[in-house]
């Protein structure tokens, strides 16, 4: 194995987590309805389709920003200026840093191994924040993120900037069947690591849907270093 993509949310770092707690604090602070578990369950559905037009290029991640909360507001039937929440949310979420379990021993395990690269969806600036504060930015050699590329995953013209700059000075390009792409997400990581010709580690979390079409499944990062031992790459 040549390289090795990592995704952020929900891979290294628990962005489910911040959910509800951020959800549970800052209705508290506007003074809204008291926070319950199935209110989460809307944020991920309404976060999720925006999310999805970001994947399919049909939504800027800007225009996401300006309606994410006031869709998932209509839908809890709370009136209240979801740009205003928006604001508490983005800025709670620069200084979100709550590890996903495993996260820094698989780290540890693949560092010094395996070039490591951040594969993101999200504002640059914010995500290698979030990396410093869990003391996981050290660990990468490369930070390829959608802000900056100008692309989001599963895009091609993701990956085409991610390997235009690893490709940079090699002698012979770095093949993407000799890497590997570890997420979360199947519609954003499995889908454009495959697509791209590179293996795919799916890390299944909890309720999770089981993963179609992918290299590797595992329910716990740390089961990831030795099947990228094992596999002969």
């Amino acid at each position: 194995m040549e390289l090795v993509f990592i995704d952020i949310d929900n891979t290294l770092l628990d962005f489910d987590e911040y959910i509800r707690r951020t959800m549970q604090e800052g209705f508290a602070h506007f003074g809204l309805k008291p926070y319950e578990p199935y209110m989460e369950e809307i944020f991920h559905r309404e976060n999720g389709k925006l999310w999805r037009q970001i994947e399919q290029g049909t939504l800027t991640f800007a225009e996401l920003e300006r309606i994410r909360w006031n869709n998932v507001f209509a839908a809890l039937d709370i009136d209240f200026d979801g740009t205003v929440f928006e604001t508490y949310f983005r800025a709670a979420l620069y200084d979100s840093a709550i590890p996903v379990p495993g996260a820094m021993e698989l780290l540890e395990a693949l560092h010094g191994k395996y070039p490591l690269a951040v594969a993101s969806n999200g504002p640059y600036d914010q995500q290698l924040h979030r990396l410093e504060l869990a003391g996981m930015k050290r660990y990468f050699d490369w930070f390829f993120i959608s802000e900056r590329l100008g692309a989001s995953k599963p895009a091609a013209a993701f990956f085409d900037g991610a390997f235009a700059q690893l490709n940079e000075g090699r002698a012979a390009p770095l093949p993407p069947e000799k890497c590997v792409i570890i997420g979360d997400s199947l519609t954003s990581d499995m889908a454009g690591g495959r697509q791209y010709g590179m293996k795919t580690c799916y890390y299944r979390r909890p309720g999770a849907p089981e993963g179609a079409d992918v290299t590797w499944q595992v329910t716990d990062l740390r089961q990831i270093p030795a099947l990228l031992e094992g596999s002969g790459i």
